[in-house]
């Protein structure tokens, strides 16, 4: 019997049905102004670059550039406003072109070969707001940019990143077209080649979120008690879906969600690099401490279950930074002389510019430049530029390629 009172009991049932209420309005008013602003027939589009830009994303001079397009050599280029500029698919074709012309070692297309094995970076925080999502979606991109065959995975039932990339999930997600459809434990499971979607950029594919993934969370602990001979563990279940499409990509990216639930420890087990971001303020720091001492207490307990907990790298990243700010800086002062080369070299820096973007559905990638002022997008997009190169090098060095 419960030992509510009935003003008490009032109290529960208002709040509940309130909180519905509200639920479900938000909801509807999203819907409409997704409608309004991104109609059915409309497509999120990334903008065209310059040739200098086209020219830095595909590894060659500028002048190169104007060469090979002047040819023609089935390099094809679009004119606005009177300038010549690169779609994203532009820049893909002309990769192609270069790269089935190249001699000895010089590759256009940055693709893995035999013996690299495929990089699965599992982005994450214990705590929101440090920039995991932001960070997720400028790696993704910037390595599809760049010639990687890149996929996204959107872990967080959130669904910020699928968001980020033109995908609602309340008008463009249905069941099973999560993650959650491929790992899930029952007859319904299906191939992880069926839910991942295309995007705007050639070379980068999205698996999108929805509460559904919750799910997962709520069945696992049931399915650890009626597991049969030969079940995959939880644990295991993201790296056995991911390995049936591995040789499609090169580098897998997955935003985790802001929790240590069964979901991030599958994603942890199927990695094979960490980057964990941090603001550095000491509420921040001291939520990744408590974060870092569950998360090892964990891996301990998949390692004794039969998981897999070797990483190419683990790496720290500095979000949302401020360079005028001194107590951050003693932060992050603080912070290498813990983790030393953990912590990687450059930090992102807090830019109007980036929350700017972030209102109207874009990133800095897609962003136009003109939309703000010179200096302030320039530092915004080299910060980042500078991050996410880092980046590339670690999954380079973890191939064993020059950096």
């Amino acid at each position: 019997m419960s030992s509510q009172s009935p003003d008490q009991s009032h109290v529960a049932t208002e709040l509940r049905t309130l909180i519905q209420r509200h639920a479900r309005d938000l909801s509807e008013q999203l819907q409409a102004h997704q409608r309004n602003s991104f109609p059915p027939s409309a497509e999120k589009t990334i903008r065209h670059f310059s040739p200098a830009e086209a020219a830095k994303l595909i590894g060659i001079h500028e002048g190169y550039l104007r060469q090979i397009a002047s040819e023609g050599r089935g390099v094809s280029a679009s004119v606005t406003n009177g300038r010549r500029t690169y779609s994203v698919d532009d820049i893909q074709n002309i990769r192609v072109v270069l790269d089935q012309g190249a001699r000895g070692d010089r590759r256009y297309l940055p693709h893995r070969i035999a013996g690299e094995h495929l990089q699965i970076i599992t982005v994450m925080n214990f705590k929101g707001g440090s920039g995991k999502t932001t960070t997720s979606a400028h790696l993704a991109q910037y390595l599809a940019l760049h010639g990687y065959r890149t996929l996204a995975i959107d872990l967080d039932p959130q669904a910020s990143l699928s968001a980020l990339f033109g995908t609602q999930p309340e008008l463009d997600v249905g069941p099973n077209d999560t993650l959650y459809g491929a790992i899930r434990y029952d007859d319904q499971r299906r191939s992880i080649s069926e839910i991942v979607r295309g995007t705007y950029i050639p070379t980068l594919h999205l698996i999108p979120a929805h509460l559904e993934l919750m799910e997962f969370e709520h069945e696992t602990p049931r399915a650890l008690m009626t597991r049969g001979a030969g079940d995959t563990m939880f644990f295991g279940r993201i790296a056995q879906a991911i390995a049936e499409a591995q040789n499609l990509y090169d580098v897998v990216v997955v935003d985790c969600p802001p929790q240590l639930g069964y979901l991030t420890l599958s994603a942890l087990s199927a990695a094979t690099a960490v980057l964990i971001t941090v603001h550095p303020q000491m509420l921040d720091v001291l939520s990744m401490g408590q974060f870092l001492t569950m998360t090892g207490d964990l891996l301990e307990v998949v390692a004794d279950a039969g998981g897999t907990t070797n990483y190419d790298w683990m790496n720290y990243l500095i979000t949302r930074f401020e360079p005028s700010d001194g107590p951050q800086n003693q932060m992050v002062a603080f912070m290498r002389s813990i983790f030393g080369s953990h912590v990687l070299i450059h930090p992102m820096l807090k830019s109007t510019a980036i929350s700017d973007a972030a209102i109207t559905n874009q990133t800095l990638y897609e962003v136009e430049r003109s939309q703000f002022t010179r200096s302030t997008y320039d530092r915004a997009i080299e910060a980042m530029n500078q991050v996410n190169s880092e980046i590339e090098g670690l999954i380079r060095k973890a191939w064993g390629r020059a950096t």
